[in-house]
């Protein structure tokens, strides 16, 4: 299974946010299951890609080429697979995953998982689409998805497609890992 996770090119400002990118790519690698991410060795991407190859697991990253020309590729993982644009990019990232999960990041990993999110919607796929509420980081985005939902800007089945994970419990068993 290929888990395509989103999440911040910075570290933040709190160590929880470092533990849960180690924490997810351990058990990605443990599980058995392939990492597509973003393709950067900086920030919680590079700690995420880091702990999966760590525990022995195969990592893909998509990256768009100006960033491979800024230095920004993590040259130790498994696959590489650059593209011309940032569009190109989440393409490629949806199109590769099996399952989809956003850690905490800024406006990129909104811009990637809403994506997603849009295409569950319309229809276009069925697959997980998990938003780790770890430590309470995304309850405004929650809210405002219950907002858009109760207001009817978006479909009560649409909202149900859309998993706030507040533990990695509660990620595998979305993805079915329990």
């Amino acid at each position: 299974m290929n888990i395509t996770v989103y999440l911040g090119a910075r570290e933040g400002n709190e160590q929880i946010f470092r533990d849960t990118a180690a924490e997810i790519g351990k058990w990605i690698a443990l599980a058995g299951y392939r990492l597509i991410y973003g393709g950067s060795e900086v920030g919680l991407m590079g700690v995420l890609a880091n702990a999966v190859m760590e525990n022995g697991g195969e990592v893909i990253g998509v990256e768009p080429q100006f960033f491979i020309d800024d230095g920004f590729l993590h040259e130790g993982i498994t696959k590489t697979i650059p593209t011309e644009t940032m569009a190109e990019r989440r393409i490629k990232m949806m199109e590769m995953g099996d399952a989809y999960i956003a850690l905490p990041g800024g406006i990129g990993t909104l811009d990637e998982i809403s994506e997603v999110i849009v295409m569950a919607a319309l229809g276009k796929h069925q697959k997980p689409c998990i938003i780790y509420n770890k430590n309470g980081y995304y309850d405004l985005l929650r809210g405002m998805f219950d907002r858009m939902a109760d207001a009817d800007f978006m479909t009560k089945e649409a909202r149900a497609m859309i998993t706030f994970a507040e533990s990695l419990e509660d990620i595998k068993r979305a993805v079915g890992d329990l």
